[in-house]
Protein backbone atom coordinates (compact mmCIF):
# COMPACT_ATOMS: atom_id res chain seq x y z
CA UNK A 1 0.00 0.00 0.00
CA UNK A 2 1.44 3.12 -1.27
CA UNK A 3 0.06 7.34 -0.93
CA UNK A 4 0.36 9.79 -3.23
CA UNK A 5 0.76 13.65 -2.05
CA UNK A 6 -0.04 17.27 -3.31
CA UNK A 7 -0.18 20.46 -1.54
CA UNK A 8 -2.76 22.85 -3.02
CA UNK A 9 -2.14 26.60 -3.28
CA UNK A 10 -4.31 27.67 -0.01
CA UNK A 11 -1.80 24.91 1.83
CA UNK A 12 -4.59 22.05 1.89
CA UNK A 13 -3.04 18.78 2.00
CA UNK A 14 -4.15 15.69 -0.42
CA UNK A 15 -3.81 12.50 -0.04
CA UNK A 16 -4.87 9.21 -2.13
CA UNK A 17 -4.05 6.10 -1.58
CA UNK A 18 -5.57 3.62 -4.73
CA UNK A 19 -6.60 0.17 -3.12
CA UNK A 20 -8.11 -1.30 -6.59
CA UNK A 21 -9.35 -4.17 -5.38
CA UNK A 22 -12.36 -1.99 -3.72
CA UNK A 23 -15.61 -1.24 -4.84
CA UNK A 24 -15.99 1.47 -2.37
CA UNK A 25 -14.05 4.94 -1.50
CA UNK A 26 -13.77 6.66 1.82
CA UNK A 27 -13.12 10.66 1.92
CA UNK A 28 -11.64 12.17 4.94
CA UNK A 29 -11.13 15.36 6.00
CA UNK A 30 -9.41 16.06 9.62
CA UNK A 31 -8.55 19.46 10.59
CA UNK A 32 -5.73 20.11 13.43
CA UNK A 33 -8.59 21.27 15.55
CA UNK A 34 -9.80 19.17 18.77
CA UNK A 35 -10.22 20.18 22.45
CA UNK A 36 -6.77 20.68 23.57
CA UNK A 37 -7.00 23.96 21.38
CA UNK A 38 -10.49 25.63 23.32
CA UNK A 39 -10.77 27.61 26.44
CA UNK A 40 -13.07 27.95 29.09
CA UNK A 41 -16.07 29.24 27.59
CA UNK A 42 -15.76 27.39 24.53
CA UNK A 43 -14.83 23.92 26.49
CA UNK A 44 -16.61 21.41 23.71
CA UNK A 45 -17.11 23.41 20.87
CA UNK A 46 -14.48 21.33 18.75
CA UNK A 47 -17.52 18.26 19.23
CA UNK A 48 -20.29 20.75 19.21
CA UNK A 49 -19.20 21.81 15.70
CA UNK A 50 -18.78 17.89 14.35
CA UNK A 51 -22.59 17.71 14.91
CA UNK A 52 -23.50 21.27 13.64
CA UNK A 53 -21.50 20.78 10.43
CA UNK A 54 -24.58 18.03 9.25
CA UNK A 55 -27.34 20.37 10.20
CA UNK A 56 -27.39 22.25 6.69
CA UNK A 57 -25.63 24.49 4.19
CA UNK A 58 -26.37 27.41 1.86
CA UNK A 59 -26.92 25.09 -0.95
CA UNK A 60 -28.61 21.84 1.35
CA UNK A 61 -30.79 24.19 4.04
CA UNK A 62 -31.12 21.18 6.21
CA UNK A 63 -29.87 18.32 7.76
CA UNK A 64 -32.32 15.93 5.81
CA UNK A 65 -31.34 17.58 2.47
CA UNK A 66 -27.82 16.44 3.77
CA UNK A 67 -28.94 12.70 4.67
CA UNK A 68 -31.33 11.87 1.90
CA UNK A 69 -28.38 13.13 -0.34
CA UNK A 70 -25.90 10.41 1.59
CA UNK A 71 -28.32 7.85 2.22
CA UNK A 72 -29.68 8.14 -1.29
CA UNK A 73 -26.42 7.41 -2.96
CA UNK A 74 -26.37 3.90 -0.54
CA UNK A 75 -22.87 6.03 1.52
CA UNK A 76 -22.16 5.95 5.26
CA UNK A 77 -21.08 9.44 6.79
CA UNK A 78 -20.01 10.65 10.19
CA UNK A 79 -17.01 12.60 12.36
CA UNK A 80 -15.52 12.15 15.01
CA UNK A 81 -13.80 14.46 17.57
CA UNK A 82 -10.24 14.08 19.46
CA UNK A 83 -8.10 15.99 21.50
CA UNK A 84 -5.60 17.43 18.28
CA UNK A 85 -7.72 16.22 15.21
CA UNK A 86 -11.07 16.55 13.95
CA UNK A 87 -12.50 14.72 11.19
CA UNK A 88 -16.06 14.61 8.33
CA UNK A 89 -15.77 11.51 6.81
CA UNK A 90 -18.08 9.86 4.04
CA UNK A 91 -17.83 6.65 2.64
CA UNK A 92 -19.87 4.97 -0.42
CA UNK A 93 -18.85 3.50 -3.70
CA UNK A 94 -16.23 4.46 -5.93
CA UNK A 95 -18.09 6.60 -8.18
CA UNK A 96 -19.31 8.71 -5.23
CA UNK A 97 -16.24 10.02 -4.52
CA UNK A 98 -17.26 13.39 -6.45
CA UNK A 99 -20.29 13.93 -4.97
CA UNK A 100 -19.09 13.24 -1.03
CA UNK A 101 -16.24 16.00 -1.81
CA UNK A 102 -19.14 18.52 -2.48
CA UNK A 103 -21.06 17.68 0.35
CA UNK A 104 -18.03 17.72 2.88
CA UNK A 105 -16.69 21.18 1.06
CA UNK A 106 -19.99 22.47 1.36
CA UNK A 107 -20.53 21.57 5.11
CA UNK A 108 -16.67 22.82 6.11
CA UNK A 109 -17.28 25.91 4.13
CA UNK A 110 -20.71 27.09 4.12
CA UNK A 111 -22.68 25.55 7.28
CA UNK A 112 -25.35 28.18 8.04
CA UNK A 113 -25.23 27.58 11.74
CA UNK A 114 -28.63 27.93 12.42
CA UNK A 115 -29.70 29.37 15.79
CA UNK A 116 -32.93 27.45 16.20
CA UNK A 117 -30.90 23.80 14.94
CA UNK A 118 -28.00 25.26 17.57
CA UNK A 119 -30.39 25.32 20.49
CA UNK A 120 -31.86 21.51 19.30
CA UNK A 121 -28.58 20.33 19.17
CA UNK A 122 -27.66 21.60 22.57
CA UNK A 123 -29.96 18.97 23.78
CA UNK A 124 -28.26 16.21 21.85
CA UNK A 125 -24.97 16.57 23.26
CA UNK A 126 -26.15 17.11 27.13
CA UNK A 127 -27.66 14.16 26.28
CA UNK A 128 -24.42 12.30 24.96
CA UNK A 129 -22.54 13.67 28.19
CA UNK A 130 -25.26 11.98 30.02
CA UNK A 131 -24.55 8.72 27.98
CA UNK A 132 -20.39 8.40 28.92
CA UNK A 133 -21.71 9.06 32.42
CA UNK A 134 -23.23 6.10 32.05
CA UNK A 135 -20.49 4.30 30.79
CA UNK A 136 -17.98 3.96 33.02
CA UNK A 137 -15.63 1.36 30.57
CA UNK A 138 -15.70 4.47 28.41
CA UNK A 139 -15.72 7.18 31.09
CA UNK A 140 -12.35 5.68 32.71
CA UNK A 141 -10.14 6.80 29.84
CA UNK A 142 -11.49 10.60 30.67
CA UNK A 143 -10.97 10.46 34.49
CA UNK A 144 -7.62 9.02 33.52
CA UNK A 145 -6.07 11.58 31.72
CA UNK A 146 -7.88 14.28 33.78
CA UNK A 147 -5.38 12.92 36.43
CA UNK A 148 -2.50 13.44 34.50
CA UNK A 149 -3.13 16.93 33.29
CA UNK A 150 -5.61 18.26 35.53
CA UNK A 151 -7.63 21.63 34.81
CA UNK A 152 -6.30 21.84 31.47
CA UNK A 153 -7.46 21.47 28.14
CA UNK A 154 -6.05 18.56 27.58
CA UNK A 155 -7.77 17.40 30.91
CA UNK A 156 -11.18 18.20 30.04
CA UNK A 157 -13.51 16.01 28.44
CA UNK A 158 -13.83 16.48 24.78
CA UNK A 159 -17.63 16.65 24.86
CA UNK A 160 -17.47 19.58 27.55
CA UNK A 161 -19.20 20.84 30.00
CA UNK A 162 -23.11 21.16 30.06
CA UNK A 163 -23.20 24.80 31.33
CA UNK A 164 -20.71 25.86 28.83
CA UNK A 165 -22.33 24.09 26.14
CA UNK A 166 -25.90 25.85 26.75
CA UNK A 167 -24.10 28.86 26.29
CA UNK A 168 -22.76 29.00 22.81
CA UNK A 169 -23.92 30.78 20.25
CA UNK A 170 -23.16 31.08 16.19
CA UNK A 171 -21.01 33.77 16.84
CA UNK A 172 -19.24 31.19 18.83
CA UNK A 173 -18.98 28.75 15.75
CA UNK A 174 -17.71 31.04 13.35
CA UNK A 175 -14.71 32.15 15.49
CA UNK A 176 -13.52 29.02 16.09
CA UNK A 177 -13.45 28.21 12.52
CA UNK A 178 -11.76 31.43 11.66
CA UNK A 179 -9.05 30.59 14.38
CA UNK A 180 -8.39 26.75 13.37
CA UNK A 181 -10.01 25.65 9.77
CA UNK A 182 -7.84 27.19 7.62
CA UNK A 183 -6.94 25.30 4.42
CA UNK A 184 -3.65 24.76 5.54
CA UNK A 185 -4.81 23.21 8.30
CA UNK A 186 -6.47 20.52 6.75
CA UNK A 187 -6.08 17.09 4.87
CA UNK A 188 -8.48 15.58 2.67
CA UNK A 189 -7.83 11.88 2.38
CA UNK A 190 -9.46 10.21 -0.72
CA UNK A 191 -9.07 5.91 -0.24
CA UNK A 192 -10.08 3.04 -2.00
CA UNK A 193 -10.96 2.30 -5.74
CA UNK A 194 -9.83 5.42 -6.94
CA UNK A 195 -7.63 7.30 -10.02
CA UNK A 196 -5.45 9.57 -8.44
CA UNK A 197 -5.07 11.80 -10.82
CA UNK A 198 -9.05 12.12 -10.84
CA UNK A 199 -8.53 12.58 -7.15
CA UNK A 200 -6.39 15.15 -7.25
CA UNK A 201 -8.45 17.02 -9.42
CA UNK A 202 -11.83 16.89 -7.98
CA UNK A 203 -10.36 17.78 -4.43
CA UNK A 204 -8.42 20.76 -6.09
CA UNK A 205 -12.25 21.68 -7.54
CA UNK A 206 -14.45 21.64 -4.51
CA UNK A 207 -11.38 22.71 -1.63
CA UNK A 208 -9.37 24.97 -3.60
CA UNK A 209 -11.23 28.02 -2.91
CA UNK A 210 -10.87 27.20 1.03
CA UNK A 211 -9.11 30.21 3.28
CA UNK A 212 -5.61 30.18 4.03
CA UNK A 213 -4.54 32.03 7.12
CA UNK A 214 -2.94 31.34 10.28
CA UNK A 215 -4.06 29.22 13.45
CA UNK A 216 -4.02 29.69 16.43
CA UNK A 217 -1.69 26.95 18.73
CA UNK A 218 -2.28 24.85 21.66
CA UNK A 219 -0.52 25.96 25.03
CA UNK A 220 2.20 22.97 25.26
CA UNK A 221 2.00 21.33 28.82
CA UNK A 222 5.04 20.61 31.38
CA UNK A 223 4.84 17.70 33.47
CA UNK A 224 6.18 18.27 36.71
CA UNK A 225 4.80 14.75 38.52
CA UNK A 226 7.16 13.68 41.20
CA UNK A 227 5.35 11.61 43.65
CA UNK A 228 2.33 8.65 42.52
CA UNK A 229 -1.06 9.95 42.13
CA UNK A 230 -4.89 8.61 42.52
CA UNK A 231 -8.44 10.20 41.36
CA UNK A 232 -11.70 8.57 42.19
CA UNK A 233 -14.55 9.32 40.51
CA UNK A 234 -17.53 8.41 43.02
CA UNK A 235 -20.24 6.26 40.82
CA UNK A 236 -22.87 3.69 42.55
CA UNK A 237 -21.52 0.46 39.89
CA UNK A 238 -21.72 -3.21 39.85
CA UNK A 239 -18.31 -3.03 38.39
CA UNK A 240 -15.16 -1.25 39.39
CA UNK A 241 -13.52 0.65 36.34
CA UNK A 242 -9.66 1.62 37.10
CA UNK A 243 -6.99 2.68 35.12
CA UNK A 244 -3.14 2.44 35.79
CA UNK A 245 -0.84 4.13 33.91
CA UNK A 246 3.01 6.14 33.04
CA UNK A 247 3.89 9.27 31.66
CA UNK A 248 5.67 8.56 28.45
CA UNK A 249 6.69 10.30 25.36
CA UNK A 250 4.97 12.34 22.75
CA UNK A 251 4.06 11.52 18.62
CA UNK A 252 6.88 10.38 16.50
CA UNK A 253 9.31 8.90 18.58
CA UNK A 254 11.13 6.10 18.02
CA UNK A 255 10.70 4.87 21.18
CA UNK A 256 6.71 4.54 20.37
CA UNK A 257 7.51 0.62 18.63
CA UNK A 258 8.95 -1.19 21.60
CA UNK A 259 6.48 0.61 23.96
CA UNK A 260 3.43 -1.13 21.68
CA UNK A 261 5.42 -4.32 21.50
CA UNK A 262 4.69 -4.43 25.85
CA UNK A 263 1.49 -3.08 25.63
CA UNK A 264 0.90 -6.25 23.93
CA UNK A 265 2.98 -8.05 26.17
CA UNK A 266 1.30 -6.52 29.25
CA UNK A 267 -2.08 -6.31 27.91
CA UNK A 268 -2.28 -6.76 24.20
CA UNK A 269 -4.87 -10.18 24.46
CA UNK A 270 -6.22 -12.90 25.80
CA UNK A 271 -3.17 -14.42 26.31
CA UNK A 272 -0.91 -11.11 27.33
CA UNK A 273 0.48 -11.03 31.27
CA UNK A 274 -2.63 -9.22 32.94
CA UNK A 275 -5.28 -10.29 31.16
CA UNK A 276 -4.03 -13.81 32.57
CA UNK A 277 -3.37 -12.81 35.27
CA UNK A 278 -5.96 -10.83 36.49
CA UNK A 279 -8.66 -12.53 34.48
CA UNK A 280 -7.93 -16.40 33.86
CA UNK A 281 -6.17 -17.26 36.76
CA UNK A 282 -8.10 -14.96 40.04
CA UNK A 283 -11.39 -14.11 37.81
CA UNK A 284 -10.98 -10.57 39.27
CA UNK A 285 -12.42 -9.04 35.86
CA UNK A 286 -14.13 -9.17 32.53
CA UNK A 287 -12.08 -6.81 30.67
CA UNK A 288 -8.32 -6.04 30.86
CA UNK A 289 -5.98 -4.17 28.10
CA UNK A 290 -3.32 -1.81 27.93
CA UNK A 291 -2.30 0.45 25.30
CA UNK A 292 0.87 3.44 24.57
CA UNK A 293 -0.96 6.36 23.69
CA UNK A 294 0.84 9.64 22.29
CA UNK A 295 0.17 13.40 21.96
CA UNK A 296 2.03 16.33 20.23
CA UNK A 297 4.00 17.12 23.28
CA UNK A 298 3.08 14.27 26.08
CA UNK A 299 2.08 10.59 25.86
CA UNK A 300 0.84 7.06 28.14
CA UNK A 301 1.51 3.91 28.87
CA UNK A 302 -1.96 2.95 30.55
CA UNK A 303 -3.74 -0.35 31.83
CA UNK A 304 -7.29 -0.47 32.22
CA UNK A 305 -9.41 -3.03 33.99
CA UNK A 306 -13.56 -3.70 34.97
CA UNK A 307 -12.87 -5.42 38.10
CA UNK A 308 -15.30 -7.11 41.20
CA UNK A 309 -15.69 -4.27 43.52
CA UNK A 310 -15.30 -6.50 46.79
CA UNK A 311 -11.50 -7.34 44.90
CA UNK A 312 -10.44 -4.00 43.60
CA UNK A 313 -7.54 -3.85 46.01
CA UNK A 314 -6.23 -7.64 44.77
CA UNK A 315 -6.22 -6.35 41.11
CA UNK A 316 -4.60 -2.98 41.66
CA UNK A 317 -1.89 -4.78 43.51
CA UNK A 318 -1.41 -7.61 40.80
CA UNK A 319 -0.99 -4.78 37.92
CA UNK A 320 1.37 -2.79 40.24
CA UNK A 321 3.34 -6.15 40.68
CA UNK A 322 3.15 -6.23 37.03
CA UNK A 323 4.76 -2.91 36.37
CA UNK A 324 7.01 -3.44 39.42
CA UNK A 325 8.79 -6.00 37.10
CA UNK A 326 8.88 -3.71 34.00
CA UNK A 327 10.56 -0.87 36.26
CA UNK A 328 12.87 -3.15 37.63
CA UNK A 329 14.28 -5.05 34.91
CA UNK A 330 12.80 -8.54 35.43
CA UNK A 331 10.23 -9.36 33.01
CA UNK A 332 12.40 -11.60 31.60
CA UNK A 333 10.12 -11.77 28.03
CA UNK A 334 10.90 -14.87 26.65
CA UNK A 335 11.10 -15.30 22.65
CA UNK A 336 7.96 -17.12 22.31
CA UNK A 337 6.35 -14.20 23.95
CA UNK A 338 8.26 -11.07 21.81
CA UNK A 339 7.30 -12.97 18.91
CA UNK A 340 3.46 -13.49 19.49
CA UNK A 341 3.44 -9.72 20.71
CA UNK A 342 5.03 -8.72 17.35
CA UNK A 343 2.47 -10.63 15.11
CA UNK A 344 -0.62 -9.34 17.55
CA UNK A 345 0.41 -6.12 16.27
CA UNK A 346 0.62 -6.46 13.15
CA UNK A 347 -1.92 -8.69 12.50
CA UNK A 348 -4.50 -6.22 14.17
CA UNK A 349 -2.81 -3.58 12.08
CA UNK A 350 -3.46 -5.41 8.69
CA UNK A 351 -7.05 -5.99 9.76
CA UNK A 352 -7.64 -2.71 10.52
CA UNK A 353 -6.53 -1.85 7.39
CA UNK A 354 -8.65 -3.78 4.98
CA UNK A 355 -10.97 -1.03 5.04
CA UNK A 356 -11.00 2.50 2.99
CA UNK A 357 -12.32 4.29 6.30
CA UNK A 358 -9.27 2.98 8.51
CA UNK A 359 -6.96 3.58 5.64
CA UNK A 360 -8.16 7.04 5.23
CA UNK A 361 -7.76 7.53 9.21
CA UNK A 362 -3.89 6.30 9.08
CA UNK A 363 -2.92 8.58 6.62
CA UNK A 364 -4.35 11.60 7.58
CA UNK A 365 -3.16 11.17 11.39
CA UNK A 366 -0.10 11.00 10.40
CA UNK A 367 -0.11 14.01 7.75
CA UNK A 368 -1.24 16.41 10.36
CA UNK A 369 0.51 15.40 13.95
CA UNK A 370 3.65 13.66 12.56
CA UNK A 371 6.94 15.00 10.68
CA UNK A 372 6.62 11.55 8.04
CA UNK A 373 3.86 9.25 6.59
CA UNK A 374 5.11 5.55 7.33
CA UNK A 375 3.35 2.99 5.02
CA UNK A 376 2.19 0.33 6.38
CA UNK A 377 5.16 -1.93 5.67
CA UNK A 378 7.41 0.50 7.28
CA UNK A 379 5.44 0.36 10.68
CA UNK A 380 5.17 -3.55 9.99
CA UNK A 381 9.41 -3.45 9.72
CA UNK A 382 9.68 -1.38 12.73
CA UNK A 383 7.21 -3.39 15.51
CA UNK A 384 9.64 -6.24 13.32
CA UNK A 385 12.89 -4.65 14.84
CA UNK A 386 12.26 -4.20 18.31
CA UNK A 387 14.36 -6.67 20.75
CA UNK A 388 13.97 -7.58 24.77
CA UNK A 389 16.43 -5.23 24.94
CA UNK A 390 14.50 -2.53 23.51
CA UNK A 391 11.94 -3.34 25.82
CA UNK A 392 13.31 -3.39 28.54
CA UNK A 393 15.01 -0.30 28.26
CA UNK A 394 11.59 1.32 28.19
CA UNK A 395 10.27 -0.58 30.43
CA UNK A 396 12.86 1.33 32.86
CA UNK A 397 13.00 4.53 31.85
CA UNK A 398 9.45 5.01 31.67
CA UNK A 399 7.82 2.88 34.35
CA UNK A 400 8.59 5.05 37.67
CA UNK A 401 7.41 5.08 40.80
CA UNK A 402 7.31 8.91 40.87
CA UNK A 403 4.78 9.16 37.54
CA UNK A 404 2.71 6.38 38.36
CA UNK A 405 -1.29 7.37 38.09
CA UNK A 406 -4.50 5.53 39.24
CA UNK A 407 -7.67 6.16 38.44
CA UNK A 408 -10.85 4.73 39.88
CA UNK A 409 -14.47 4.92 38.71
CA UNK A 410 -16.58 2.99 42.04
CA UNK A 411 -18.60 3.26 45.09
CA UNK A 412 -15.09 5.08 46.74
CA UNK A 413 -15.18 8.36 48.73
CA UNK A 414 -11.61 9.32 48.04
CA UNK A 415 -8.66 7.69 46.88
CA UNK A 416 -6.41 7.44 50.29
CA UNK A 417 -6.72 3.85 50.56
CA UNK A 418 -5.32 3.36 46.86
CA UNK A 419 -2.05 5.55 47.58
CA UNK A 420 -0.41 3.08 49.41
CA UNK A 421 -0.86 0.55 47.04
CA UNK A 422 1.31 2.61 44.81
CA UNK A 423 4.68 1.31 44.74
CA UNK A 424 7.05 -0.10 42.77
Amino acid sequence: MTYSRKVLSNGLRVLTIPMPSLESATVLVMAGAGSRYENRKNSGISHFLEHMAFKGTEKRPTAMDISSLIDGMGGEFNAFTGKETTGYYIKSSKDKVETSLDVLSDMLMHSKFDPDEIEKEKGVIIEEINLYEDMPARKIGDIYEQLLYGDTPMGWDIAGNKDVIRSITRSDFLTYLGELYSGSNLTVVVAGGVNTDEAFAQVEKYFGQMKQFNTKTFEKLTETQTKPAVLVKLKQTEQVHIALGVRTIPVGSPKRYPLSVLSAILGGGMSSRLFHEIREKRGLAYYVRSSSDEYADVGTFVSTAGVDPKRVTEAIEVMVAEYGSVSQGTMNVTDEELRKSKEFLKGHLVLDLEDSRSVSGFYAHQELLEEKIENPDEVIAQIEKVTKDDVDSVGKEFFNEQTLNLAVIGNFEDGQKFESLLKL
